[in-house]
């Protein structure tokens, strides 16, 4: 345990620039004293003192915010930094090197039995808030971006990132350089492809037509049209002569649509 600690300390003091000395990381790292704590709560889960076990993971969970399952497998020097609300459960298994931030979860999805927490390779860096959930294998020096949620298995070198999670990089930056801010957004991305082909069509409608056929948004917006149909027509069909610009009543959802409407614009 204590060469362990030793290992954890000096890779916080490789991967952390605030950490400035071993007896800093010791006294102030809360994610130190939870791998620390995890070892002899493992030891005893697997000798089916379960729980001992779990008193030593509670008191772990007290002190330094992060819930490590004692049936969890943690690797070697493995960083927790920050750590707070960060939860690893029973059947979950991380590889050496990872680095996992606050607010991480490797959780487990309904109420299956067996193997139904993830699997994280070597060298993974999951950034803060990221959720990776059910018996999937995350591979070797993978990117999580933060908030993602991973649902499915991730090949070795991938960029993760985006609900649900979407690999958005092969074998780029590697995650032992601490990167989170260098991760494409693959909704931007397609919103860029999407606005690229808008531009593209009008370009073949004025060819085909003449650039008058192209109609600029200010001279034919629908607005009005689109308000007048919700308020006065369409649902009037349904709601038995219902007229919402003369509704008072505050739970009416046409009325209160057609007011968005009218204040976004």
């Amino acid at each position: 345990m204590f060469k362990r600690t030793r290992e954890n300390i000096n890779a916080i003091k490789e991967r952390d620039p605030a950490a400035r000395n071993s007896l800093e990381v010791l006294l102030c790292y809360p994610g130190v004293w939870a791998v620390m704590l995890h070892t002899p709560a493992h030891w005893l889960y697997k000798h089916n003192c379960k729980l001992p076990a779990r008193i030593i993971s509670q008191i772990s969970r007290w002190f330094t915010g992060i819930e490590i399952h004692p049936g969890a497998q943690i690797g070697r020097r493995c960083m927790i930094d920050h750590g707070m609300a960060v939860i690893i459960g029973e059947t979950a298994e991380v590889g050496d090197d990872c680095t996992i931030y606050q607010g991480v979860t490797l959780g487990g999805t309904g109420k299956d039995t067996g193997k139904r927490h993830p699997t994280i390779g070597n060298g993974v860096l999951v950034s803060s808030g990221a959720k990776v959930l059910g018996p999937i294998v995350v591979g070797d020096d993978v990117k999580i971006g933060a908030g993602a949620v991973v649902l499915r298995n991730v090949p070795d070198g991938c960029t993760v990132v985006g609900v649900p999670g979407t690999i958005v990089r092969r074998y780029g930056h590697p995650a032992n350089d601490m990167d989170q801010m260098d991760m494409p957004d693959p909704i931007a991305v397609e919103l860029e492809c999407l606005r690229r082909r808008v531009v593209e069509l009008e370009a073949l409608l004025a060819r085909e037509f003449g650039r008058e056929a192209i109609k600029r948004c200010e001279k034919d917006c629908r607005y009005e049209d689109i308000v007048k149909e919700i308020n006065n027509q369409v649902y009037d069909e349904h709601m038995s002569g219902h007229n919402c610009s003369e509704c008072d009543d505050e739970n009416c959802t046409i009325r209160n649509i057609v007011k968005d409407l009218e204040e976004d614009k």
